[in-house]
C-alpha cells in the first residue's frame, strides 16, 4: 500500500489579505463631529479667556455665553467652584480626537483604491468603475483597532457626562425651565419665538446636537460596525500581512 501526501498548498486553505474601509456613516459622523469637538475642547481648556468677558470669547465662542447659563459645567459656576470634571473630560477629548485623526490618516495615507490597476484605469468621472479606498494588512488592522478604541472612548465619555448629571440630581441643568432644557440640552431640534431665538437656533444646530443623542448614536454605530468587523475576522481570520 502506497501512502501519498498532498502538497501543503493543496491542503491549506487560502487566506485573504485583511482589508478595512470606513463606512459612509462613519466618515460623515467624523466630518461633522470632529470640528465640533475641537471647538468645544478649545473653549473648555481655554477658560476663562474663552468665556463671556474674556479676550478670546468673541466671535468664535460667542454661543457659549448662553450655553454656560443652561449647563453650569460650561459657565462661571464651574470655574468658581473649581469643578474639574469638564476640563478632565475635555482633556480626554484631545486623546480621542488624536485617535480619530490617526485612524483617518492610516486609512488615507496607507490605503489604496480597491481593484488595483483596473480601478485606477477607470475614467476620473466614472465612479462605478472605481473601487472603495481600502487599507490592507497589518496597517489596516491597526486602523480598525484605533478607530474602534476611539469610538468606545466617545460613547463612554458621553454616558459618563449623562450619569454625572443624573447622580448629582441634575445639579448643573436642573435650574432650567423645561422648555429651555428641552431645546438646549435634550432635544435641540426646535426653537421657540422669543428674544433668544437666534442664539438658540445657532447653538442647537451646532453643539446642542450632542445633547439630542448624536454623541450616543454616532459612536454606538461605529462600535457596532467595527466590532462586527473584528468579530468576523476573529471567526474567519484573514492573513494580516506585516508591512
Amino acid at each position: 500500500m502506497v501512502t501519498t501526501r498532498s502538497s501543503a498548498s493543496a491542503s491549506a486553505p487560502q487566506r485573504s489579505i485583511f482589508t478595512h474601509t470606513p463606512s459612509s456613516f462613519t466618515l460623515l459622523w467624523l466630518a461633522l463631529s470632529l470640528p465640533l469637538v475641537i471647538w468645544d475642547t478649545g473653549y473648555v481648556l481655554g477658560r476663562p479667556h474663552t468665556m463671556h468677558g474674556g479676550r478670546a470669547h468673541w466671535p468664535l465662542w460667542l454661543p457659549y455665553k448662553l450655553y454656560g447659563e443652561v449647563d453650569y459645567v460650561y459657565g462661571w459656576k464651574a470655574i468658581l467652584d473649581k469643578n474639574g470634571f469638564t476640563a478632565a473630560q475635555s482633556t480626554l477629548n484631545v486623546v480621542e480626537t488624536a485617535l480619530y485623526l490617526v485612524y483617518l490618516w492610516l486609512w488615507r495615507s496607507r490605503g489604496s483604491r480597491e481593484g488595483g490597476d483596473a480601478a485606477a484605469a477607470a475614467a476620473p468621472g466614472d465612479r462605478e468603475g472605481r473601487g472603495a479606498w481600502v487599507v490592507r494588512g497589518r496597517v489596516g488592522a491597526l486602523a480598525l483597532l484605533v478607530g474602534f478604541s476611539a469610538a468606545v472612548m466617545t460613547l463612554s465619555k458621553t454616558l459618563l457626562y449623562w450619569c454625572n448629571e443624573y447622580f448629582s440630581g441634575f445639579e448643573n441643568v436642573g435650574h432650567n425651565e423645561f422648555v429651555d432644557l428641552l431645546l438646549m440640552w435634550i432635544l435641540p431640534k426646535y426653537a421657540y419665538l422669543s428674544h433668544r431665538f437666534l442664539e438658540v437656533l445657532l447653538f442647537a444646530n451646532l453643539l446642542g446636537a450632542a445633547a439630542s443623542g448624536a454623541w450616543l448614536v454616532g459612536p454606538a454605530y461605529m462600535i457596532w460596525s467595527m466590532g462586527s468587523e473584528i468579530l468576523d475576522n476573529l471567526e474567519h481570520p484573514a492573513h494580516v500581512k506585516r508591512e
